[in-house]
């Protein structure tokens, strides 16, 4: 299985700082986000990963390079202006190839254990996801989970962690270098009933503003 890490977004939330440092290379315990996910990846077992660059992209480029000292083959997909999740991941289809892959979004920090959805077998569904319980920034959740399959109910809902193993069909709708987000195709997928997921209630973290970084910090500090 390939992994894809998306990285190309701008973090406008964390501006100013992410002016001068994309992203992913925010640090927090004593890593950039995306050394924390390519780590762990490879603990996992996975070899080959594909990363979506935009905004500062050279700056990612250089500091993961061809992904050996993570001991990881790192393909790159470049976008002239970032095309948002699934825009990024249809972009990417050929490094990716016709497999399903496990997705990670770089701006979060997750102590998800990638080893499981390595071999997890889709069995038709377009998409299994990671859900998480609701931040206290995201008290409305994204998705129902019984039985291990995602709905859109009312209630009890959960956020969607940004990590999934995701069959390539998922973006089929979307062209080459589209702009497209991913939200709209998994609820389309839970509406018809092939989308699996699992709850996980370890430490995650949606990197999204500089209070939220903050307070990982602290916590990774305080270990």
């Amino acid at each position: 299985m390939k992994a894809m890490v998306l990285a190309a977004g701008r973090g406008e939330r964390l501006r100013p700082l992410t002016e001068r440092v994309p992203k992913p290379m925010v640090e927090a315990g004593g890593s950039a986000l995306i050394d924390w996910h390519l780590r762990r990846l490879a603990a996992a077992g996975l070899r080959d990963a594909v990363i979506n660059v935009s905004h500062l992209a050279d700056q990612i480029v250089a500091h993961v390079g061809d992904g050996a000292r993570y001991g990881m083959r790192v393909a790159w997909s470049r976008e002239t202006e970032p095309l948002e999740t699934a825009g990024g991941i249809a972009n990417a289809r050929a490094l990716l190839g016709e497999a399903p892959f496990l997705l990670v979004n770089s701006d979060i920090y997750c102590e998800v254990d990638f080893s499981p959805l390595t071999s997890l077998p889709l069995r038709g569904n377009r998409a299994h996801i990671v859900l998480v319980p609701n931040p206290l920034h995201h008290p409305q959740g994204d998705f129902t989970l019984e039985s291990g399959m995602v709905g859109n109910g009312a209630a009890p809902r959960y956020t969607y962690a940004g990590v999934a193993v995701m069959s390539p069909s998922i973006v089929a709708g979307v062209r080459t270098g589209e702009k497209a987000p991913l939200g709209p195709l998994l609820r389309k997928a839970a509406g018809e009933g092939k989308l699996s997921g699992e709850l996980f209630r370890g430490l995650w973290t949606d990197v999204g503003t500089a209070e939220r970084l903050a307070e990982l910090r602290t916590l990774l500090a305080a270990r």
